[in-house]
């Protein structure tokens, strides 16, 4: 059965810093893009970052551009969103998501796109 697995998240001051990790099992992550989605309440899913299956491209909502980064360790079948200078409007919960794409450099932050989720990690950032 194909499952992925967040953790990192937690409660962290303004400027702080959180890493995020997606742990998948079931399945080797080599062919699939993985992304990083956020809810927070109130306020629709939105795509974070994703990064392809060969881990040559990536790609980065607007307002996270040089604060994340997100990398992949196909050996560990684990995906990892690093966090910096998080402010309290990243607060939300962060979700983990997978695509089948094959060894390709699609990596689309839409949401409908992706077929298999996590069950999500809070993240609060208190001011």
């Amino acid at each position: 059965q194909l499952q992925l697995v967040e953790s990192g998240g937690g409660l962290v001051q303004s400027g702080g810093s959180l890493r995020l990790s997606c742990a998948a099992s079931g399945f080797a992550v080599d062919y699939y893009a993985i992304g990083w989605f956020r809810m927070a309440p109130g306020k629709e899913r939105e795509g974070v970052s994703c990064i392809s299956s060969s881990g040559g491209y990536t790609n980065y909502a607007d307002w996270v551009k040089g604060r994340f980064t997100i990398s992949r360790d196909d050996a560990k079948n684990t995906v990892y969103l690093q966090m910096n200078s998080l402010k309290p409007e990243d607060t939300a919960v962060y979700y983990c998501s997978a695509i089948l794409v094959g060894r390709s450099f699609h990596c689309p932050l839409r949401d409908y796109e992706y077929r298999y989720w996590g069950q999500g990690t809070q993240v609060t950032v208190s001011s």
